[in-house]
């Protein structure tokens, strides 16, 4: 499937944006565009918000092809790179509303993590909350998504394509880490 013409300059904006760039002990170091992070395997932050409804069933979106990292992969939760300046909380609010249109609420944190694959490596903030709000999802970002009782999203991972940071942050949230 090819990747729109909107998707396409959406990837280019956001290779631009400045991302906190840290080291391994998730000291700060500075910033750097996102794509030049990502070329030299450098470390970044990142947010992660599982997304649960009042059912206790979890929100799971499929990423567009345009995404550089695990495009078109399912993914467990909303999240992103935190931006030059941006605290995690910050980013996983912003990251909550721009993916699937959820604002306003309250989001628990879950602690941090190290996540290190050759193509992707970065300092994780966890966050959940429980929201039963209409998701309104980012095209350039989401293809579609729907929500899954947890068994079968852990069932369903073991056969189809997952972002395995965000799955590890679920792994991580139920747990209790």
């Amino acid at each position: 499937m090819p990747v729109s013409a909107r998707e396409a300059a959406h990837r280019a904006a956001s290779d631009a944006e400045l991302i906190a760039w840290v080291d391994e002990a998730d000291q700060l170091l500075g910033s750097l565009p996102r794509a030049e992070l990502r070329e030299r395997g450098l470390i970044g932050r990142g947010s992660f918000v599982l997304l649960f409804n009042s059912a206790g069933a979890l929100c799971v979106h499929q990423r567009t092809l345009s995404k550089a990292v695990y495009p078109g992969y399912w993914d467990v939760a909303a999240g992103g790179m935190l931006l030059a300046g941006e605290s995690y909380a910050e980013s996983a609010r912003r990251e909550l509303q721009e993916e699937l249109g959820i604002a306003g609420v309250e989001l628990r944190e879950h602690g941090r993590f190290f996540f290190a694959h050759p193509d992707n490596r970065l300092w994780c903030g966890v966050f959940s909350v429980v929201c039963d709000a209409p998701l309104r999802l980012q095209p350039e970002e989401v293809l579609q998504a729907h929500f899954m009782p947890i068994a079968s999203v852990l069932a369903e991972s073991a056969t189809q394509p997952y972002c395995p940071d965000s799955l590890l942050a679920l792994k991580r949230y139920l747990a209790g880490a």
